[in-house]
């Protein structure tokens, strides 16, 4: 295991794999009940306390790996990175491989994730005997991904967005002699039952506030 460099704000690379929230081209698994509009909304919503909670982590460098172009829901503070062409496993292969010493990955679909969840994992100790830090989703994926010496050959040729992701992932790391700790499962947004959970699960959210609206409006057309 490599050595973690130090700083003030901690040794590791906080990235966050997202895609512009642009209707039609995300959440498209939340319509129906939610229509391409609302749908992205909720996506931002996501994004956007996904971000929030970036902000308060203690991180050598901060950045959104992003497919799209940034909008205003974009805060200062974060750099923006370009997902490279190919699939999933080669975006967050080429993303965590351009990283220099250690580096933790996480999602745009997970808006409960808190300072609490993750500070083990961006300690000044998150190294220490551990080669690698995993977070796995209720649905079978994984909603985090840390490495101390980045390595995109542990994610290239991974299956993604299928049931067993997350254990292939995890098997991969583990096949490859790393000692891995696991962060506490997460469920990710993808469908309308999802979102119904993280919303009351983050209830202090935007993405809360948003879900909260737009069912709300919902309700009130199905009254009319």
């Amino acid at each position: 295991m490599t050595a973690a460099r130090s700083s003030p704000d901690g040794p590791t690379t906080l990235l966050v794999i997202a895609k512009e929230p642009v209707p039609g081209r995300v959440k498209t698994r939340l319509t129906p009940p939610f229509d391409p509009a609302q749908a992205a909304l909720l996506a931002e919503a996501a994004l956007s306390d996904t971000l929030r909670t970036v902000l308060t982590l203690p991180a050598l460098r901060r950045a959104i790996v992003l497919d799209g172009q940034p909008g205003p829901w974009l805060p200062p503070g974060i750099d923006v990175v370009r997902q490279s062409a190919g699939g999933l496993d080669e975006r967050l292969a080429e993303a965590i491989g351009a990283c220099e010493g250690p580096v933790l990955l996480i999602g745009m679909d997970t808006p409960q994730v808190s300072h609490a969840l993750l500070a083990a994992a961006l300690g000044p100790s998150a190294w220490q005997g551990c080669d690698a830090w995993f977070g796995p989703a209720d649905d079978g994926g994984f909603w985090a991904l840390g490495l101390a010496a980045p390595d995109p050959g542990l994610l290239r040729g991974v299956p993604m967005s299928v049931p067993e992701t997350g254990a292939l992932q995890r098997g991969r790391l583990v096949d490859a002699g790393l000692t891995v700790r696991d962060l506490p499962p997460l469920r990710d947004v993808d469908t309308a039952a999802d979102a119904a959970y993280v919303a009351a699960a983050a209830p202090h959210g935007l993405f809360a506030a948003t879900y909260a609206r737009l069912t709300r409006t919902a309700a009130d057309r199905a009254d009319r």
